[in-house]
């Protein structure tokens, strides 16, 4: 009870944090350089700059299936360039200060920066919907709620992307609530096992990735290809892997950006923008993609149970990967995409591979 408790208490300490960092209101914060700033400095200073905001949702009642990872939302919000907000006296005080913390997280030669921040909760159950008692040769009933924060580093060919994830696994993580309420709302049988999901835990994730331009053609009339890699690592008692990929796309217009992924660490590829451009979603067209994710996993709380208490498990397997296919419309503001997934087999008596349907809107304002 005091573990978990405290738990809330970190994982509350930690949201208010990360308000106070993306609206830092304070009189400090916002204090300007009078003498060199032109107009009225402060927060709106950076609507001179568009953000870009992220709404993903991922569920596999797209494949007509109700179970292993069944739902996933995330809400991100993507900043603009922080590349020359150090020395700009009309910016917070805090913009300025989160990009010399981004130059130490991303040391190198980039062309521009920026940071993301999100909200997210994952949930995932066993195949039989209807038995309460514990189902030992299935998958744990498992959410995970929590909050990231990521920096993001560019030049026209590399993005490296540093991302820290911290949050709720467990009752905590509110998914038991949020599965019963959508499955009111659409008329759906509840679930009857949520007794026996994970118990609490703090839940902490350390993820770094690296994605690579590897082909660029655009002939004048003709459709545009590319074809862009990832490989990275994640660290933490949530998951700990190592993966690598790769993504093609072509179309009659490809965004400036590192291509399309599915809600994870290191997921929001759009890009800062490159030198002299202001607007990522300036421009309209079509694409269509395919990807293909592999993974080493050492760790999956979702699979190998709780890390400092006794809770349900299965054997995992060390080694799966992700399929998709997908198709992009972009216009003047904003761009809407959807993906399917096909994920292999994760645990050992799994019965069947999975399939799961993701939509992504952006919004640019």
């Amino acid at each position: 009870m005091h573990i978990a408790r405290f738990s809330k208490t970190v994982f509350l300490q930690f949201s208010l944090a990360t308000s106070i960092i993306i609206f830092g209101t304070t009189a400090q914060a916002q204090e300007p350089d009078v003498e060199s700033c032109s107009f009225k400095p402060g927060v709106r200073a950076l609507k001179n700059y568009p953000d870009v905001f992220n709404f993903y949702y991922e569920n596999d009642m797209f494949t007509g299936t109700d179970h292993n990872y069944t739902s996933g939302a995330k809400f991100s919000w993507i900043s603009a360039n922080l590349e020359d907000y150090i020395n700009d006296p009309c910016l917070p005080k805090w913009v300025r200060h989160l990009n010399q913390v981004s130059e130490k997280v991303q040391p190198g030669d980039f062309d521009s920066r920026n940071m993301v921040v999100s909200l997210g909760q994952a949930m995932y159950t066993p195949t039989d919907k209807v038995r309460s008692d514990l189902i030992t040769d299935d998958r744990p009933y498992a959410g995970w709620l929590y909050l990231g924060l990521a920096y993001n580093a560019r030049d026209d060919r590399h993005m490296d992307t540093v991302e820290i994830d911290i949050g709720m696994v467990g009752p905590s993580s509110l998914a038991r609530e949020s599965q019963n309420f959508i499955h009111k709302v659409r008329g759906i049988d509840r679930f009857n096992g949520w007794s026996n999901q994970l118990n609490n835990e703090l839940g902490i994730q350390f993820v770094k990735e690296r994605k690579k331009r590897i082909l660029q053609i655009s002939h004048p009339g003709g459709p545009k290809i590319d074809a862009i890699t990832h490989y990275g690592f994640s660290l933490g008692n949530v998951k700990t892997y190592a993966n690598a990929g790769l993504e093609f796309r072509i179309g009659t217009y490809l965004p400036n950006d590192f291509g399309t992924s599915p809600i994870r660490p290191a997921s929001d590829s759009n890009a800062p923008l490159p030198a002299n451009v202001s607007r990522r979603l300036s421009d309209g067209g079509v694409h269509a993609f395919v990807s293909v994710d592999g993974r080493a996993v050492a760790h999956d709380i979702f699979l190998d149970g709780n890390t400092f208490s006794d809770s349900h498990s299965v054997s995992k397997r060390y080694f799966i990967g992700d399929v998709a296919a997908g198709v992009a419309w972009q216009w003047v503001g904003g761009k809407i995409t959807y993906a399917h997934y096909l994920r292999s087999k994760e645990f050992r008596g799994q019965k069947e591979a999975q399939n799961y349907g993701s939509i992504t809107l952006s919004l640019e304002y």
